[in-house]
C-alpha cells in the first residue's frame, strides 16, 4: 500500500547554495546531509509537514543526477512515495505493467530502502518507492 508522498527530489548543481535558498524559502533548517555512494549523490533533507524536500548533487560525472543536469536545468527530479511493503509494491507494479528500474530494493538515503520506476511508464515522472529500514 502506498502511504504518502515521502519527498520530492530536486537536482542541484551546488547543495550548499541550494540549502541556503530552501532554508530561506521554507523557514526551516535542513536536518540531514549524507552521501549515497551507490547513487553517486550527496543529499540534503528538509522536513515539510509529513513530507520532505530532498536536494541531490552529483558526486560523480557519470551519475544519474549529473546526466540529468547535463540535459536539464536544476529542478524537479523525482517523486518519492512511501510504501508499507516495498517488495510487494515492486511485484504488484511490475504485474501492472510499470517498467522497473530496480527489481529488488537497494539502500537509499535517509534510512530507506528504495526502488525506482522508469518515467516512460509513469507519464514522464521518475517515481521512487521507499520504505523505512528496520
Amino acid at each position: 500500500m502506498i502511504k504518502k508522498i515521502e519527498h520530492l527530489g530536486i537536482a542541484v548543481q551546488s547543495i550548499e547554495k541550494s540549502i541556503s535558498v530552501f532554508e530561506k524559502l521554507l523557514g526551516k533548517e535542513m536536518y540531514k546531509t549524507e552521501i549515497v555512494a551507490s547513487e553517486s549523490v550527496k543529499t540534503a533533507f528538509i522536513a515539510l509537514g509529513e513530507s520532505k524536500i530532498e536536494l541531490l548533487q552529483a558526486t560523480d560525472p557519470s551519475s544519474s543526477i549529473a546526466k540529468f543536469l547535463s540535459k536539464n536545468r536544476e529542478g524537479f527530479h523525482h517523486l518519492a512515495l512511501e510504501v508499507e511493503d516495498l517488495e510487494f509494491e515492486i511485484a504488484r507494479l511490475g504485474k501492472e505493467g510499470f517498467v522497473l528500474i530496480h527489481e529488488t530494493p537497494k539502500e537509499g538515503a535517509d534510512n530507506k530502502k528504495i526502488a525506482f520506476l522508469h518515467p516512460k511508464s509513469t507519464n514522464g515522472i521518475l517515481v521512487e518507492l521507499c520504505e523505512e529500514l528496520s
